[in-house]
């Protein structure tokens, strides 16, 4: 591939104000339309003792303004700025600068943290109404909860600490910020994320997830899971608050237990004719042996957990053994062990696979490192936490889209749908007052974007300008 005309030092000019860089905005922002999302923000925001006297008016458009340049892949507050450019505020009204929005994200504190996150929940709930986003929630759903450490550097910004993260395996000191999240999924649905709250970096991951599992649980009932639910999450989740919140929300839970010494002793009773191999899905067959090239087996026992505590509460402690690839040369295998503690009523075999499907959840940290959250913009807290429940906002609505233009982007990744349904650009023409977009021909994924479209902005007549 090479260069086809030659260019000389005046050949490029930026003097097009008709052209659109990112023209899938346009049905994006319609599907947030007909699902009230404007509504929803002017009705739970509102910021009363604003520090600036201007800061706090008009958040519902400001809020979408961040949240609709997110999903055309955003990751710091200059990069709203592209909304003004070209022939964007043509096609949408109430483009804010990236000054005055970064001034209503300084507005927020914790309380108004939480306002907006319930925006995130109620419009989970409308997404699900008005498109697949949740398909089969009504059989079976699954909620996971999981924390990431997002680095930060400097020392201006507010909360971050140092707190400990996974690196290659390896457990490290790191100082950033620490968000805490829940997602709910489905066996035919990539996850979505239900619940966001950003904490300090040094925070226990454990902490306040007991709320999150609660509220992500009505949540999930509110959205249409009227089947089962199972809350799945790793080791700092298995304690009482997040059982306790399972329980009465009449929730199944498959939760990582730390080892401690009634976890080692029910482990240690465990039979040796007990233990089954297991065989995980995309496992690889050994062609001469025909056995699976796997050393994982799995048995469980009988488990009462926090016996000493008001909440004891009696189930199954599935475990999982792997050898220890430390002692490759062992005289006797040495076990590496994996308990969880779960109450469902699935076999051995099968409550461990579904289990180790919480790893889902990475997807949507990869999601959103990939996209909003590559960075915490502000040195307040209160944005920071804003912005991020503005990328969860932005995900659900992104994926929302995706479930619209057909199925091979309903389970894609955030980079995938910016790149094929958002990132499209367009040339706005209007003979006779009609509006047109002028499209690219031969885009790969025109039938896609064609379906999008169809859906949102053929599913109802727009408003009059």
């Amino acid at each position: 591939m090479r260069v086809c005309h030659r260019f000389t030092a005046d050949s490029a000019r930026f003097d097009e104000d008709n052209l659109v860089s990112d023209a899938g905005l346009v049905p994006l922002l319609g599907l947030a339309e007909q699902t009230g999302l404007a509504e929803i923000i002017a009705g739970k925001v509102s910021i009363k003792t604003p520090r600036v006297k201007s800061g706090s008016a008009n958040p519902a458009p400001k809020l979408l303004t961040v949240i609709a340049r997110m999903c055309a892949g955003a990751d710091s507050i200059d990069d709203l700025d592209m909304l003004r450019a070209g022939g964007m505020p043509i096609v949408f009204d109430d483009v804010y600068a990236p000054s005055t929005l970064g001034t209503l994200l300084r507005e927020f504190s914790f309380g108004h943290a939480r306002q907006l996150e319930s925006v995130l929940r109620e419009h989970l709930c409308a997404l699900a109404a008005r498109t697949g986003v949740l398909a089969g929630v009504d059989k079976q759903a699954f909620i996971d909860i999981d924390s990431l450490l997002r680095p930060v550097y400097g020392h201006a910004k507010q909360g971050a600490s140092y707190g400990h993260t996974k690196i290659a395996g390896k457990q490290v000191l790191r100082k950033g910020l620490s968000p805490l999240a829940t997602t709910i999924s489905t066996e035919q649905s990539a996850p979505v994320i239900a619940g966001m709250r950003l904490r300090a970096g040094k925070t226990g991951s454990g902490k306040g997830a007991g709320r999150m599992v609660a509220q992500a649980i009505a949540t999930a009932r509110t959205a249409g899971a009227t089947g089962k639910i199972l809350v799945r999450g790793d080791s700092a989740y298995g304690n009482r608050a997040v059982v306790r919140a399972c329980r009465r929300g009449k929730a199944e839970f498959s939760l990582v237990v730390t080892r401690n010494r009634a976890v080692q002793r029910a482990i240690a009773s465990i039979p040796d004719t007990a233990w089954t191999p297991v065989r995980y899905p995309g496992a690889v067959q050994d062609p001469d042996t025909g056995a699976w090239i796997s050393d994982a087996e799995v048995a469980e026992v009988p488990y009462t957990a926090f016996a000493h505590t008001h909440d004891q509460f009696s189930a199954r402690l599935v475990v999982r053994r792997v050898k220890d690839a430390r002692y490759p040369d062992a005289l006797f295998p040495a076990w590496r062990y994996h308990p969880f503690f779960t109450n469902t009523g699935l076999s051995t075999v099968d409550a461990d696979i579904v289990h180790r499907r919480h790893a889902i959840i990475e997807t949507v940290f990869a999601d959103l490192i990939d996209g909003p959250l590559a960075h915490l913009p502000s040195g307040h807290f209160g944005a920071n936490s804003a912005w991020a429940l503005c990328a969860a906002i932005a995900h659900n609505l992104l994926h929302a889209a995706g479930t619209l233009a057909g199925p091979a982007h309903a389970r894609a990744r955030g980079a995938t749908l910016r790149r094929q349904l958002i990132g499209v650009p367009a040339r706005l023409a209007r003979p006779a007052r009609a509006p047109v977009l002028h499209l690219p021909s031969r885009w790969p994924w025109a039938p896609a974007w064609q379906r999008l479209w169809d859906h949102t902005i053929g599913h109802s007549p727009p408003a009059t300008a």
